[in-house]
């Protein structure tokens, strides 16, 4: 079991203002922007202008991509045939099975996604379908629809740090596959904390829904 947070919550030896980016963008990094499909950067630009629509702002699921970006602690656990990531965020959990399952055909479209790996190496690499056709992957709007198709290639290029390599191929709302890297800081002797967007939660009456 290993923790892990975005560099945004551990202070000066992370760069916060690459993860920071990423948040509001998660395709900031990307030189040239994204291959947008053309309803899509109509679609962004809506998404932009119009801030309460995020889920996020509604304290729903953020999704598996944005589980990287954000700030709250993750723990990693290994049991056997299986990776399960615990964030602290609404108390939200991934399941990512390991045990030679191929993806579905025809899942059930869920904010996650339905998740399987497998190790090449020592990169562990995720493939995920299954997505919820309206999800957001950041809080600019990019869209991730139920044709995109995520690939993470895990890995811990040293002792202190998770490499998490992020590949979306969306031919819903993309004209190509595009890839981003982001980097994740080790925390030791931490804890999650039990944390509920909705406790005590006072802002989405004035928001538009």
């Amino acid at each position: 079991m290993w923790g892990w947070v975005t560099p945004s919550n551990c202070g000066a030896k992370c760069n916060d203002t690459q993860i920071s980016r990423e948040f509001i963008n998660i395709a900031s990094s990307l030189r040239g922007g994204l291959p947008y499909q053309p309803w899509a950067a109509d679609l962004v630009k809506q998404r932009t202008a119009e801030q309460g629509l995020d889920p996020n702002v509604h304290c729903m699921p953020r999704g598996a991509p944005r589980i990287w970006t954000d700030d709250y602690y993750k723990r990693i656990y290994m049991p056997p045939g299986a990776l399960i990531i615990l964030t602290e965020r609404n108390i939200q959990f991934r399941l990512i099975f390991m045990d030679g399952r191929p993806l579905p055909t025809d899942p059930n479209p869920t904010w996650n996604g339905y998740s399987t790996a497998k190790w090449d190496g020592d990169t562990l690499v995720v493939e995920t379908n299954g997505f919820r056709d309206d999800l957001w992957l950041d809080a600019a709007g990019n869209p991730l629809t139920n044709e995109g198709k995520m690939t993470e290639r895990i890995s811990r290029p040293n002792f202190g740090t998770l490499e998490v390599e992020i590949t979306i191929n969306d031919p819903k709302a993309y004209t190509k596959p595009w890839t981003v890297k982001i980097n994740q800081p080790l925390v030791l002797d931490s804890e999650l904390l039990d944390y509920y967007c909705l406790e005590n939660e006072r802002d989405a009456v004035h928001m538009r829904k």
